[in-house]
C-alpha cells in the first residue's frame, strides 16, 4: 500500500473538486444575482449548502460511470491519475483566469483519456463507456438550450395578461428553482470527484474494489461546496451580465430547464457539464424573447472552449504522463 501517494492524490482530487465549485458557482448564482432575487453572498452560501446534499440523495451512478465504465479501474496507475489531475487543474485555472466558463467534466474526461491512452494504449478505453460519457456531454447543452427556450416561451404565454406583479412573483420563484439547480448540480458534479478519489484508493492499494466509502463522498462534496461558497466572480460576471440583461423570467426558465437536465443525467449516470447546460439554457431563455437580445460573440467564445477542452486536456495529460514514465524509467 502506497499511503503517501494516496494522500497526495486525494489532496489533488480535493483541489480539483474545489476548483469545480469555483467554476460552477457562476452557473448556480449568476441568474439570481443578476435579477436581484438574492444578495450575492446569500446566494452563494445557500447553493453551497444545498449542493452538498445532492450526492447523498440521487445515488452514485455518475461516480461509477467515471470510475468503472470508461475503463477498468485496475488499469490506472498513479502516473495516469497524477497526469489527469494536473491537466484538469491547469485547464481550470487557465480558463478561470481568462474568465471563460469551461467544463470541469470535459477537462477530467480529456485528462483520463490522454493519460490512460499513454499508459496502456487507446484500446483499453471501453467504447460503450466512452460513448455514454461523450453522448451525455454533447447532448446535454442542446437539451438545456431547448429547455430554456421552451420554458421561457411557456412562461411568457402564461404571463401575457398578468400585471406587473408577475415580475416580482418570478423573482421570488427563482429562489426555489436556484436551489433545485444547486441540488441537481451537487448530485452530478461532486460524483466526478468521488469517482476519481475511489480510483486513487484502488491504485494505491488502500482498497481492492470500486466501493464508495462515506468519507469519500463527504470530502468530495465538502471540497466542491467550499469552492461554491468562495465564488468565481470573473465567471459570474460573464454568465450574469455579458450574455444579455437577465430578467426574472429568463432566470426562472433557465434554472428550471437546467435542473431537469442535470438531475436526470445524475440518475442515469451521465457526467454532464453543468456549466454548459446552464449557459445553453440562459442562451435559450434569451433567444425565446428575441434572437438579437443575446450577445452571440460571447456564446461563440464559450463554444470554442467547449470544443477545445477535451483534446487540449487529453494532450496535456498524455504529455505529463509520458514525462512521468520517462523519469520513472531513468531511475
Amino acid at each position: 500500500m502506497n499511503l503517501a501517494a494516496a494522500i497526495a492524490l486525494i489532496g489533488m482530487v480535493s483541489v480539483f473538486g474545489f476548483l469545480t465549485g469555483v467554476h460552477d458557482s457562476a452557473k448556480l448564482v449568476a441568474t439570481v444575482i443578476s435579477s436581484r432575487s438574492l444578495p450575492s453572498r446569500m446566494a452563494l452560501g445557500l447553493t453551497a449548502i444545498v449542493s452538498f446534499g445532492g450526492p447523498f440523495a440521487l445515488g452514485t451512478a455518475v461516480a461509477e460511470t467515471i470510475g468503472r465504465d470508461l475503463a477498468s479501474p485496475y488499469l490506472y496507475t498513479t502516473y495516469t491519475l497524477f497526469a489527469t489531475l494536473v491537466s484538469a487543474i491547469g485547464w481550470s485555472l487557465l480558463t478561470w483566469w481568462r474568465g471563460i466558463p469551461s467544463s470541469s467534466s470535459h477537462a477530467l474526461i480529456g485528462g483520463l483519456i490522454g493519460g490512460l491512452s499513454t499508459q496502456a494504449g487507446i484500446s483499453v478505453i471501453n467504447p460503450g463507456g466512452l460513448t455514454k460519457v461523450l453522448a451525455a456531454l454533447f447532448f446535454s447543452p442542446i437539451l438545456g438550450l431547448m429547455g430554456g427556450y421552451l420554458f421561457t416561451l411557456l412562461t411568457f404565454q402564461l404571463c401575457r395578461n398578468a400585471s406587473s406583479r408577475a415580475n416580482e412573483v418570478l423573482r421570488i420563484a427563482q429562489i426555489p428553482t436556484a436551489l433545485a439547480l444547486a441540488f441537481s448540480h451537487g448530485a452530478n458534479s461532486a460524483q466526478r470527484t468521488v469517482g476519481i478519489m475511489v480510483l486513487s484508493l484502488i491504485v494505491c492499494g488502500v482498497q481492492s474494489d470500486f466501493t464508495i466509502p462515506l468519507w469519500v463522498t463527504v470530502l468530495s462534496t465538502a471540497a466542491m461546496a467550499c469552492g461554491i461558497g468562495i465564488g468565481g466572480w470573473r465567471l459570474i460576471r460573464t454568465m450574469g451580465a455579458r450574455f444579455y440583461r437577465i430578467r426574472p423570467i429568463h432566470g426562472f426558465s433557465a434554472q428550471l430547464a437546467s435542473a431537469g437536465v442535470i438531475g436526470s443525467a445524475a440518475l442515469l449516470g451521465g457526467p454532464v457539464s453543468s456549466m454548459h447546460v446552464v449557459s445553453s439554457a440562459i442562451l435559450g431563455a434569451g433567444s425565446a424573447e428575441r434572437l438579437s437580445k443575446v450577445r452571440w460573440n460571447i456564446a461563440q467564445e464559450m463554444a470554442v472552449a467547449w470544443l477545445l477542452t477535451i483534446p487540449c486536456t487529453a494532450l496535456m495529460s498524455a504529455g505529463f504522463c509520458q514525462i512521468a514514465l520517462h523519469l520513472a524509467a531513468s531511475q
